[in-house]
């Protein structure tokens, strides 16, 4: 039996070590089947080895409302491609056999997840060794069945806070998430718009205050520098249309090499703010 945690475990494990390090995490998402199953695999495999200590993997969808144009384009190539649900959970599957500390979630849209059913889809991201899920046009007041079933599978619902959760809305967002929460850095579309570090840091404090749990920032962030800014802030730093976007012009290698300079800013971010 594997000695390693799984689901909600494997995250808060993964950002616990990151912490004892005094390093942000950093979480890259690529769109699962881009531009086709056998090359978004390759790309899949080498995140580890370019420093990604927590991946998102993108479930395409035909409308999705919170992606930029280069995680759009991504899932129409997907899409195009023949990908769905259970071919982005397969590669997890895949990715899973060679790795078993990575803690990998799924991204995406709750339509295809309905059209699957909450336990059907909980069972299979068992089944392909996922940690969890960002259901990102599922609010809190909707997500009891999947949440239901995510619990007693010990997997984490992911839920995000944006620069407009208020006070009031706050405690609502957090009941009931794990792993860690995602804070959406500008009010927008992924990829548009570039956070500035004082407000974001305002923010991580009163979510992790509410929250208890860790806090990844992400949306807007794509060079090395902003990576490292939001990184000493923040408990996990997130990029995606960037590695995204490298992916589609470049390929697997130029892709993994952006990665690897992102991780680097981030996990350097804080030793050299001190030094």
């Amino acid at each position: 039996m594997s000695t390693h945690p799984t689901g909600a475990a494997r995250l808060a494990a993964r950002f616990a070590a990151c912490k004892a390090q005094n390093e942000a995490a950093f979480v890259a998402y690529i769109m699962g089947g881009d531009p086709d199953v056998k090359t978004a695999q390759k790309l899949l495999d080498g995140l580890p080895g370019a420093g990604v200590d927590v991946i998102e993997l993108g479930l395409p969808f035909t409308d999705p409302m919170a992606d930029g144009p280069a995680i759009q384009a991504a899932a129409l190539r997907a899409l195009k491609a023949g990908v769905r649900t259970k071919n982005v959970l397969a590669m997890a599957a895949k990715f899973r056999k060679k790795d078993q500390q990575t803690p990998l979630i799924v991204m995406g849209y709750y339509n295809p997840i309905h059209h699957m059913g909450c336990d059907a889809f909980t069972k299979a991201c068992i089944e392909a060794g996922v940690d969890g899920a960002i259901i990102v046009d599922l609010p809190p007041e909707e997500d009891a069945p999947l949440r239901a079933a995510f619990d007693e599978a010990g997997l984490a619902l992911i839920r995000l806070a944006t620069p407009t959760t208020d006070d009031q809305r706050l405690p609502t967002v957090v009941a009931g998430t794990s792993g860690f929460v995602y804070y959406v850095s500008v009010a927008g579309i992924t990829g548009a718009l570039v956070p500035e570090a004082d407000p974001v840091a305002r923010a991580v404090t009163r979510i992790r205050a509410a929250s208890g749990l860790p806090v990844a920032v992400g949306f807007g962030v794509r060079t090395s520098e902003k990576a490292a800014q939001i990184a000493r802030v923040a408990d996990g730093v997130v990029v995606g249309s960037a590695i995204v976007d490298a992916m589609a012009q470049k390929g697997v290698e130029e892709a993994l090499n952006l990665t690897q300079r992102l991780s680097g800013a981030v996990h350097h971010a804080r030793s050299e703010s001190t030094s």
